[in-house]
């Protein structure tokens, strides 16, 4: 759900997902994309994917970061899966 939101509303979608700056940046980049794509009469309307693209990658980037995250904790916590050798 969090991915749907991030296409169709890239700056809330990474508000949502707990990243304010990346969606400062995000709705710089999405009124960048819209000026520039006004500018050129239509002509490149693919720049306006650049907002979503980002979105989308970053809340990717930060799920894999938090089971990371999570995934070394627990080993912290109750030491090495069973069997693990050094």
């Amino acid at each position: 759900m969090i991915y749907v939101l991030a296409v169709f509303l890239p700056p809330l979608g990474l508000l949502v997902n707990g990243q304010p700056f990346a969606a400062i940046f995000n709705l710089v980049l999405l009124a960048l994309s819209v000026v520039l794509t006004l500018l050129t009469i239509f002509t490149f309307p693919i720049i306006m994917l650049v907002p979503s693209a980002h979105a989308v990658i970053s809340v990717y980037m930060t799920r894999e970061n938090r089971k990371h995250r999570e995934i070394v904790d627990a080993i912290e916590r109750h030491g090495p899966p069973p069997g693990w050798r050094r």
